[in-house]
């Protein structure tokens, strides 16, 4: 199959475009490079795609609408996964207009495209950000996510928003979802288990916030790609839910499905594996807790074992053993 990805030298880009490629799809990759963090280790991602004959990339930014088009004519693909995104919480707090740039134009620009270019699926990577001030526990598609605590959180529940106005509009079918704290190999250097890693390996102080009382749903990279995967093949038929839990919205085939593991982890508990890896104890400096944050996130994934018959499974002890063991191998290269 014909498939286009965004934000394929992203972290998660780069997974699940690797792992189409190992199955045989043809993958066309858009990223902007944005120097958000360190272009060498986007380009290395990229360079590793580029092994393969079936991938070719595209530089550009999807707020650039006719770059934008002259891929999707020169591409046609069949099936689009639109992850690009400028991430982060923090980040957010001083760079507002940048998620506005790449998360709502962008978007945006990418929804008017495949409404000029059908396809058979529009995978939507939305964040569980989006719960924003909710403490109902686990966090279900159902609840309402009104209170966004960020403008990234914003953006991104926007773009939703979009994608169900153009699913209604144009008949396309949509799924979007919102992924728990994705950690794992070739993972960003701005996410907590690098930061930590580094920390600890080189014997600095680290920053806890919170004084570390948080829980998070952590998601191994590639339990997220798995269900992502499984949830192209599940292409929304309107008028067809596949029971209460479903997402399935009455008025278009659009659905919303929550990807974790399902197990809050305490982010102290987090450290402590890291520890454990490393071979060394952390240098703590407990903090209060920052603009943004919540303090848990837990995925309900009644939907998504529903709709694919899966649900991520690799435990923190084991996911944290991987990261760490590439972070070395990286490092060392």
């Amino acid at each position: 199959m014909k498939i286009l990805v965004t934000g394929t030298a992203g972290f998660i880009g780069f997974h699940l475009a690797r792992r189409l490629l190992a199955e045989g799809h043809e993958v066309a990759g858009i990223d902007a490079m944005v120097p958000y963090y360190d272009v060498a280790l986007k380009q290395r991602r990229h360079a590793i795609l580029g092994e393969s004959p079936n991938f070719r990339p595209y530089v550009l930014n999807l707020a650039d609408m006719p770059a934008t088009e002259a891929v999707f004519a020169a591409e046609r693909p069949e099936m689009v996964f639109h992850l690009a995104a400028q991430a982060g919480v923090r980040y957010a707090l001083e760079h507002p207009e940048s998620y506005v740039q790449s998360n709502v134009v962008g978007s945006f620009n990418l929804l008017e495209l495949v409404r000029r270019y059908p396809v058979r699926h529009l995978m939507l990577a939305s964040t569980s950000s989006a719960y924003g001030a909710n403490t109902k526990m686990p966090f279900q598609e159902q609840d309402p996510a009104v209170t966004p605590l960020t403008i990234y959180a914003a953006t991104k529940t926007a773009s939703e928003l979009m994608a169900h106005a153009y699913s209604h509009l144009w008949n396309q079918p949509v799924t979007a979802f919102r992924f728990f704290t994705v950690y794992g190999p070739w993972g960003r250097p701005d996410m907590a288990p690098w930061k930590f890693t580094d920390a600890i390996t080189h014997g600095r102080t680290m920053d806890i916030y919170n004084n570390g009382n948080m829980r998070r749903d952590f998601t191994f990279v590639d339990d997220l790609v798995e269900g992502i995967l499984r949830l192209s093949a599940a292409v929304p038929v309107q008028g067809q839910p596949v029971g209460a839990c479903d997402t399935l919205s009455p008025a278009a085939p659009f659905r919303l499905v929550n990807i974790g593991l399902g197990e809050p982890v305490q982010l102290l508990d987090f450290i402590a594996e890291i520890e454990r890896c490393v071979g060394r104890p952390a240098v703590r400096n407990y903090m209060p807790m920052q603009p943004g944050e919540v303090t848990d996130t837990f995925a309900d994934t009644t939907l998504l074992h529903a709709l694919t018959g899966f649900r991520p499974k690799v435990r923190v002890d084991e996911g944290v053993a991987a990261f760490v063991r590439w972070y070395r191998a990286y490092h060392a290269a």
